[in-house]
């Protein structure tokens, strides 16, 4: 199926595959006139009571797009290029009837425990953080997730009917509870819900456009079949079903293990480029990258996944919106040069990219008062943005 196109270096993709017994197509209006017991959606269990179909107040004709990072401490350079700048893109990009909404969630962070000042530092990081790339609060929601309650409202009323088969099949817990099989003390019951928390965060501003990498489809997939089953029992257009923006794959490896994704966890800091990070710093880092002893340059990610690591970083710090393949070209056009040039290239071009954000950072991370200031005029729009869904959503199961 061909994909439809947007000017926005992304592109929506339409899936028409929806679980047995439920309408095909996104958004279509529910099946009328049904009574009988037991959804057929798999990520949703409960009494089926379906007589009328209207069309909820709370629904908009006009595009939401809303994404959402942890407050996890200063992103790093993988968090940029594969997820952040493609937001303030978004946002320059998009139509003025367009509303974007990017959420620091905090209430996600908790699924492990946290030292509550380091949170709460890293919740001041972050926001300036997402201001210094370039969002803009004028343009853009930007709010933290804990102080806009109807997030939390709406994931009690979702996880009621939410199927715990479902959940138990999402990739992250399968792949905790099979490393931690004697370790069932530590599995918290966070970390198996956060996916109905992560729908509820969509699905409470009534967002039409999610964008997410490859590696994040089954969330989004989790949130859209909690919509459609929503809809499908209480037999009412409350919740927006969303469609997926597939972000272009831009995936950064680690410095140190380059067949392992850039991440903050890893515990070596040399195996990371922190968007904080000095020109000094970034130089010895990438000088003391992982690379190979094979003669010339190519660009072989399974072969040679440090060179290709370092041919991705100058081509994606230099051509953000080039073309797919444009590491090979890249590869040719340096085959002469040595793995120190290579380097240093490599270097200078992430340099390129850090220096204007990690200036603005720190002209504004220190302004506790305008940092909250920010904070707390998004959540005040977030509140808006929330309150009409979440009345629905309550109107609809009988609480008002």
């Amino acid at each position: 199926m061909a994909p439809i196109s947007l000017n926005l270096d992304v592109q929506i993709y339409r899936d028409f595959q929806t679980s047995p017994g439920l309408e095909s197509g996104l958004m279509l209006p529910v099946v009328r006139s049904i009574i009988r017991r037991g959804s057929s959606n798999p990520a949703f269990a409960g009494d089926l009571r379906c007589t009328t179909t209207r069309q909820s107040s709370s629904v908009s004709n006009n595009k939401t797009i809303f994404s959402g990072i942890q407050p996890t401490g200063v992103p790093h350079l993988g968090n940029y290029l594969g997820a952040l700048r493609q937001w303030v893109k978004l946002q320059d990009e998009a139509e003025s009837s367009t509303r974007l909404i990017y959420s620091l969630v905090d209430l996600h962070a908790i699924t492990i425990r946290q030292d509550p000042a380091q949170l709460r530092q890293w919740k001041k990081e972050s926001l300036a953080m997402l201001l210094a790339i370039g969002l803009d609060p004028a343009r853009s929601i930007i709010f933290h997730q804990s102080e806009v309650s109807a997030h939390a409202e709406l994931m009690w009323i979702l996880s009621c009917q939410a199927s715990t088969g479902y959940l138990g099949r999402m990739t992250q817990w399968k792949d905790k509870t099979s490393n931690d099989k004697d370790n069932s003390e530590r599995l918290k019951l966070g970390l198996f819900s956060y996916p109905v928390l992560q729908a509820a965060d969509v699905l409470i501003h009534q967002s039409t456009h999610v964008p997410v990498g490859h590696d994040q489809a089954q969330h989004l997939e989790f949130a859209r079949e909690v919509a459609n089953g929503f809809n499908h029992v209480y037999g009412e257009n409350v919740l927006t079903v969303p469609e997926t923006l597939i972000s272009p794959a831009r995936r950064v490896m680690s410095l140190t293990d380059p067949t392992s994704k850039m991440s903050k966890s890893h515990s070596n800091p040399k195996s990371r480029i922190l968007l904080t990070d000095s020109e000094d710093i970034i130089n010895a880092k990438i000088k003391s990258a992982v690379t190979d002893s094979v003669e010339g340059i190519s660009y072989e990610p399974e072969r040679r996944p440090g060179v290709s690591n370092l041919l991705d970083l100058i081509y994606h710090c230099t051509e953000p919106n080039g073309a797919a393949n444009g590491q090979e070209t890249l590869a040719k056009e340096m085959q002469g040069m040595s793995l120190r040039v290579v380097k240093e290239r490599a270097a200078a071009a992430v340099e390129n990219v850090v220096r204007p954000i990690r200036e603005k950072y720190a002209e504004i991370v220190d302004d506790d008062q305008s940092l909250a200031n920010t904070a707390e005029q998004g959540a005040e729009k977030a509140r808006q943005s929330a309150e009409g869904t979440l009345l629905d959503v309550k109107r609809a199961v009988g609480l008002l």
